[in-house]
């Protein structure tokens, strides 16, 4: 589902947006839309990233969690 929205930019900037977007053969939204994909899936390649870099670190962890010894209570005293 596509939803519109409405924004405010200044007219200066419209128009030398609207030159690029002519010259890219498309449409100022269009410019729009493509930078917001890009921008979305660099971000969830940055998150998946992210969580391979610290699986590995976990993996490579010689750390060791000893036996709990404590209640829920007694986190709470």
């Amino acid at each position: 589902m596509t939803r519109n929205i409405t924004m405010a930019i200044e007219e200066k900037l419209l128009k030398k947006s609207k030159k690029i977007a002519l010259e890219k053969n498309t449409t100022v939204t269009g410019l729009i839309r493509d930078y917001l994909t890009q921008l979305t899936e660099k971000e969830e390649l940055r998150k998946r990233w992210i969580v391979k870099e610290l699986e590995e670190l976990f993996d490579r962890s010689k750390a060791q969690v000893g036996k709990k010894n404590w209640t829920r209570d007694d986190l709470y005293r």
